[in-house]
């Protein structure tokens, strides 16, 4: 394929199990092949089958719209009917709109995720049907699933193009087996500052107020001002360079008072006590 990404870019590698197996029936594009691939990459998802592509396999389309998600396209399984390509698998769920009057269980991509988890867990091989990009699937594609998978979405409005379907419905496959806390700091070079150099700014910052005067006029509030002070800059999770930062301030504000410049500079107070 001369020409394309894949000359200049090397194509990203495929994770270690290839998770659910997505299924595309009837998809009309190359390029939405090539977007569903990259949005199934991104989920560590790489196992795609196509039932009867409209414009035929392969597609030049499908690589150039991929993103480096080669290996996803080279791994490509092409069959001629629903039913062939889920002949191996063990459950099967299929992502609608809407049940189109057929009695199956519907459940969201969250909870569906888990399920899949679970199931191949137990070492049953699981595939997810996705229709067509105009149309989705038809009720004789849907009839072959266990389980209908549908998207809570603004009921006025819950079109999705195939690669939006098939990036939600992976996410929720790949949050569900992922270990990333829900919140964290990012603190790269540097680290979180040690509770005796908070406390040596905090002294620090509290000599300073007293010699300012802060203090002069409610000496007995003194204690719980100083609390306050202290919960605030606890809270702030300080890094050992901020707390250098901070120290810096309040010694060039103090050396900013006229009868205190003189003297600080004597005794050479520029830099880290």
């Amino acid at each position: 394929m001369a020409g394309t990404i894949r000359d200049r870019t090397p194509p990203a590698e495929l994770p270690a199990t290839p998770g659910p197996v997505v299924i595309l029936v009837r998809p009309q594009l190359g390029e939405n092949i090539g977007t569903a691939a990259r949005a199934m990459l991104n989920c560590a998802i790489s196992e795609m089958r196509l039932v009867s592509p409209r414009d035929g396999w392969p597609s030049e389309r499908a690589y150039s719209a991929s993103s480096r998600a080669d290996k996803v396209l080279d791994g490509v399984k092409l069959y001629d009917s629903v039913t062939d390509a889920i002949a191996d698998l063990n459950y099967v769920y299929a992502t609608a709109a809407r049940p189109r009057d057929l009695i199956k269980p519907v459940a969201t991509p969250r909870h569906a995720a888990a399920e899949i988890r679970e199931r191949m867990g137990r070492g049953d091989r699981v595939g997810i049907l996705f229709g067509p990009e105009r149309t989705g699937l038809e009720n004789d594609d849907l009839v072959l699933a266990d389980q209908i998978i549908t998207v809570p979405l603004n009921p006025v409005y819950d079109s999705l193009n195939l690669a939006q379907a098939v990036l939600l419905v992976g996410y929720e496959w790949y949050l569900a087996g992922d270990a990333t806390p829900a919140q964290r700091l990012d603190l790269g070079d540097v680290r979180v500052a040690t509770k005796a150099e908070h406390a040596g700014f905090l002294q620090h910052l509290e000599a300073e107020l007293e010699a300012s005067g802060f203090f002069a006029n409610i000496p007995e509030k003194q204690p719980g001002i100083m609390m306050n002070i202290k919960t605030m800059f606890e809270r702030a999770g300080m890094t050992d360079q901020e707390v250098r930062t901070m120290r810096g301030v309040v010694r060039a504000l103090a050396l900013g008072r006229p009868n205190r410049r003189r003297s600080e500079k004597k005794r050479g107070q520029i830099g880290e006590p």
